[in-house]
């Protein structure tokens, strides 16, 4: 069975949408973590709704994702451990097909499928809807069945992501001193090459990813570029170089 540690923010219908998703598709009876970053009477309702099929680990503060998600890591009572943020929808049989394509030493990744065109070109693009109050989840699961197929590659690098509990430990986790969430990410997937891991990707079951639900004004992106700006120089402090990401597998270096 799986650990699942989902981290959320404030976007509790996203949360309600993955929660339902996850437990409507799974086979097995899986450990589901939330982790409440903050805010969590903004939350309350749908964590209630799902409160006897979850295990919720409130955080009274922002502590940020990569904080949240390391604190789930350490919560999970299963050896592999899926880690996926609230905008992702889980497919039907999510764990069963994550399970058949698993194998010791890897880092999992399921394709996913977004709205838009994205950066990476494994993603299969395709509008199942963006306005979260009218979301077709049996459409999605039609789409993914007609598109999975019985397959895998060494491009992962991307969420959601299965690992197991110790690989992820023995690398030291997400590293909480980057001052945002941008690149962070980036420097964990090249720490799991770095240490012999291999990144699959299995196109036999895909996620759906709402991408960026938040609307931001021109000022919150402005802020937000100069943070990610920050998270460079700050890997370019920490290793010596830049990271770096090939576009054609998802390779992260230096």
């Amino acid at each position: 069975m799986i650990t699942v540690v989902i981290t959320t923010y404030r976007e509790p219908k996203a949360l309600d949408i993955c929660l339902n998703s996850a437990i409507k598709g799974q086979i097995h009876n899986n450990q589901i973590i939330v982790v409440i970053d903050g805010f969590y009477d903004l939350n309350k309702e749908v964590l209630d709704k799902y409160k006897d099929k979850i295990n919720i680990l409130n955080l009274p503060e922002n502590k940020g994702m990569v904080k949240a998600m390391n604190l789930g890591h350490y919560n999970a009572k299963f050896d592999l451990v899926f880690h996926v943020q609230d905008d992702n929808v889980f497919p039907n049989k999510w764990d069963e097909k994550l399970l058949e394509h698993y194998k010791k030493g890897s880092v999992l990744t399921p394709n996913q499928i977004e709205p838009n065109p994205s950066m990476f070109p494994q993603f299969n693009i395709k509008n199942l809807g963006t306005d979260l109050d009218n979301f077709d989840l049996s459409l999605f699961w039609k789409h993914d069945e007609l598109i999975s197929r019985n397959e895998f590659d060494e491009c992962g690098s991307t969420f959601p992501f299965l690992i197991s509990k110790s690989d992820y430990l023995k690398i030291g986790g997400f590293d909480e001193s980057y001052p945002g969430p941008w690149v962070v990410d980036w420097e964990f997937f090249m720490k799991c090459q770095m240490n012999g891991l291999k990144m699959i990707r299995t196109y036999n079951c895909h996620f759906y990813h709402f991408v960026s639900l938040g609307t931001k004004s021109p000022e919150q992106l402005e802020e937000a570029n100069q943070k990610e700006s920050l998270c460079h120089k700050f890997a370019l402090y920490k290793w010596g170089s830049y990271i770096k990401h090939n576009p054609n597998n998802n390779i992260k270096y230096i």
